[in-house]
């Protein structure tokens, strides 16, 4: 009950906070809300001409009363046309503005947030937050906000004008007031629940389709078809029975307010037709009262239906704020790296993933020299990409330090910091744009041609590159499906290079390559590691038997450290067994 509670006490702040994304559109919101009055009292002045159109035109037959009517009806809907066009028109334009403010806001989060919030939750997650949950948000700073003005007003104006023509008849109204007031707080409370409930299903279904479209080709190999198709039903089936939740919630909130309000409306017949009070009541009078009451109809249902519409977007924006809320990677510090003068230093570093998970590094101490190849081995799963994604501030260390020249990592600049890393991952990452915008791209965005065409003959990749249908400007594709494996490794190394940072990470760099091509690409490396603080990170030990120094990793512990030399004559080391087993396997093959 606390938290629900809690909850609920939390709506009205979130909703406030949401309203102040139409702060930038004050001028269009004011237009709107004029042209929502003039819409509700144009409505309630064509329905105040009934009286006179019944009493004085059939009844008395008032010419007077005809000039009139001729005039004022098609003035009056002239008017609602112009006050709907401005309603529906400005609301679009504010509910797509407010969907863009939020997109751009939660991606700029996206692009600041620590590397652990992308390990905790799941791309669909985070794909549907910016696809699906902002267009629920905007629904509730614009549709909902048009009907419950336009309809609000509508009400009051047709009670306000059934008050003036018989105020004790339409006292009656009062009665309907807090049966209504207690389904819509009903329906506020269930329908938020679902809302929630449906996010998370959508952020299923969104990963369940990106894991299907990423991995076709093992979905088919492997003969996933079923499976797939199978848990894509079980969720869309989850989501479909929610939605079907939310209509039956509105269909039976809007039935039970029909009825009230028909119930409301026998009341008033039966209250016209007392020997008390025919007298005083003229047909016009009548007709007047029971179109006012039934023009209030449809807009105590849309009223009713809106809550869906609000509860949806309350929920969503509850969401994207606590994305909005996160905060960033800290970045404190105050000191700029330039060039790396006595290298990055590891003392006693532990690192995991997640609370209560085992570590991914243990107590790890070793030195990468600045100007020197310090190269990581192991076993997959010892902690080597750990140590990779440390040095940037991907991640944290749960204690121990890391040193650069002596300065602990968070003392420096993180855009700094960064910004003197070049880095190759084993996961290859090729943007959708030109082969050019790939090798040249973020800060190096306009660099000369002939400085990219060198990094591409220095990655080995300017051959095919040349062959491509328009050479540097060719596009690519989304994560460069148009390319082969080799051929994006390339890529990214040539990112690598052409940055020319004083610190140089390679993750498998040239795990996707042939054998010449990965021979052409070590002299290219070797050349650029020259004068580099570069660690290398391999599972093939013949890519780094010319490092300086070799650390070797088991379980996320350092194990042993040496030279190629070193370690291998240490016969019964871990470098040595590695050595025997990768080598000796290649010689059978």
């Amino acid at each position: 009950m606390d938290a629900r509670a809690s909850r609920e006490a939390s709506a009205w702040p979130t909703y406030r906070r949401l309203l102040g994304y139409l702060r930038p559109y004050r001028m269009m919101a004011s237009m709107v809300l004029l042209a929502m009055i003039i819409d509700a009292a144009a409505l309630t002045a064509f329905t105040r001409l009934v009286q006179p159109i019944v009493d004085d035109l059939f009844n008395k037959h008032d010419q007077h009363t005809v000039l009139l009517l001729v005039v004022a009806i098609p003035g009056i809907f002239l008017v609602r046309a112009v006050g709907t066009f401005v309603t529906s028109y400005g609301m679009t334009y504010i509910g797509r503005g407010v969907v863009q403010a939020m997109r751009e806001q939660v991606l700029g989060r996206y692009l600041q947030l620590p590397g652990a919030f992308f390990g905790r939750e799941a791309s669909g997650h985070q794909i549907t937050r910016i696809t699906y949950n902002t267009e629920q948000v905007a629904q509730a700073t614009t549709e909902a906000v048009r009907v419950s003005v336009t309809d609000s007003l509508t009400i009051t104006f047709m009670v306000g004008l059934m008050l003036w023509t018989n105020w004790r008849i339409s006292l009656i109204l009062l009665v309907m007031v807090p049966a209504i007031a207690v389904v819509v707080a009903w329906v506020s409370r269930r329908m938020r629940r679902i809302s929630r409930n449906i996010q998370n299903s959508m952020g299923n279904i969104t990963g369940a389709v990106s894991e299907v479209v990423a991995a076709w080709r093992e979905v088919r190999i492997y003969g996933g078809q079923s499976y797939e198709a199978e848990r894509f039903l079980r969720i869309s089936d989850h989501n479909r029975a929610l939605n079907v939740k939310v209509s039956a919630s509105n269909s039976m909130s809007t039935a039970l307010v029909q009825f009230l309000a028909a119930l409301t409306l026998a009341a008033i017949v039966f209250l016209v037709t007392r020997p008390s009070i025919l007298p005083t009541m003229t047909a016009g009078k009548f007709v007047l009262i029971m179109l006012a009451m039934g023009a209030i109809l449809p807009s105590l249902k849309r009223m009713t239906n809106v809550q869906s519409m609000l509860q949806r977007g309350i929920s969503a924006a509850q969401d994207v704020f606590a994305v909005l809320d996160t905060p960033p990677e800290p970045d404190t510090g105050t000191h700029e790296l330039v060039q790396v003068r006595q290298g990055i230093a590891f003392e006693d570093v532990t690192m995991r993933y997640a609370l209560g998970a085992p570590p991914a590094l243990h107590a790890a101490r070793f030195t990468c020299a600045a100007g020197k190849v310090t190269a990581l081995v192991g076993r997959s799963g010892s902690g080597k990409t750990t140590v990779a994604h440390l040095i940037p501030r991907f991640y944290r260390p749960e204690s121990g330090r890391i040193l650069i020249d002596g300065v602990a990592l968070d003392d420096y600049r993180l855009v700094d910091l960064r910004r003197a890393i070049s880095w190759v991952g084993q996961d290859v990452v090729v943007f959708d744009g030109t082969v050019a915008e790939n090798i040249a791209y973020g800060e190096m965005a306009g660099a000369d041609e002939a400085d990219i065409i060198a990094a591409a003959r220095a990655a080995n990749a300017w051959d095919f590159i040349q062959q491509l249908p328009q050479g540097l400007r060719s596009q690519l594709g989304q994560r460069g499906m148009l390319l082969s494996g080799g051929q994006r490794q390339r890529i990214a190394i040539a990112r690598a290079i052409l940055k020319n940072a004083p610190v140089l990470i390679l993750d498998e760099a040239t795990s996707a390559l042939d054998t010449e091509s990965e021979r052409l690409i070590q002299d290219a490396l070797e050349r650029l590691m020259r004068n580099r603080t570069t660690l290398v990170i391999a599972h093939r030990l013949s890519t780094v038997e010319r490092a300086h120094n070799i650390v070797v990793l088991d379980g996320g512990h350092v194990v042993e450290q040496g030279s190629h030399e070193e370690l291998l004559a240490r016969s019964d080391g871990a470098y040595a067994l590695l050595h025997r087993v990768q080598f000796e396997t290649a010689a059978s093959d």
